[in-house]
């Protein structure tokens, strides 16, 4: 078990049942579907990323402080996680494109900001390996706090490889929803 082999490494899962079955932290962040949701809420749809945001710091009040940034990619992310923003989270999620791409940018854009890197988190959870999660370690280290989410290559030790299933939102409230990946293969919208 991973939590007495590796206890300083080890701090507890995103899924919530086991957490509960096993009595392990429960570690997540905001889901897509979140975010995906508030391009329907009335809000202008320029406006959805910052109203969910917003929407999320006024509930969590500094609890759950990592925001998820690849609804639109990271770049579009970004023009929205303004200094006020960036202050308030505790650091940012990767799950899609190139993660030394996409933390390079991260760090780019807190600099940028003014903001010590060294007191963010940078949160790797897109398709992790130990080897992969290892060299990102090894990358950014020095520079920012840094998480692992390893999911599916963790769990699926029977030397098959794992399917690739993931579910999204299409249409909230009857209005189509968009999720545009910095993955190709992770763009969703059944809307053109």
């Amino acid at each position: 078990e991973f939590r007495n082999q590796l206890p300083d490494y080890f701090k507890g899962t995103s899924n919530v049942l086991l957490a509960k079955d096993l009595d392990l932290v429960p570690i997540g962040t905001m889901a897509h579907e979140y975010l995906q949701m508030y391009q329907t809420l009335g809000v202008r749809l320029r406006d959805f990323q910052r109203a969910a945001l917003e929407d999320w710091v006024q509930e969590y009040r500094g609890d759950l402080g990592i925001a998820l940034t690849d609804v639109l990619g990271m770049d579009a992310f970004l023009v929205d996680f303004d200094l006020y923003f960036a202050k308030l989270f505790d650091g940012l999620r990767h799950d899609s494109g190139d993660p030394v791409v996409w933390g390079e940018k991260a760090l780019t854009h807190y600099r940028s900001l003014r903001i010590d890197a060294h007191t963010k988190r940078l949160v790797f959870s897109d398709g992790l390996t130990i080897e992969r999660a290892i060299e990102l370690y090894r990358h950014f280290a020095d520079r920012a706090q840094l998480g692992f989410g390893i999911g599916t290559h963790l769990t699926n030790d029977v030397g098959l490889e794992p399917l690739n299933i993931v579910m999204k939102l299409t249409t909230c409230n009857d209005q189509p929803v968009a999720k545009l990946s910095d993955s190709p293969g992770k763009t969703l919208c059944d809307d053109d």
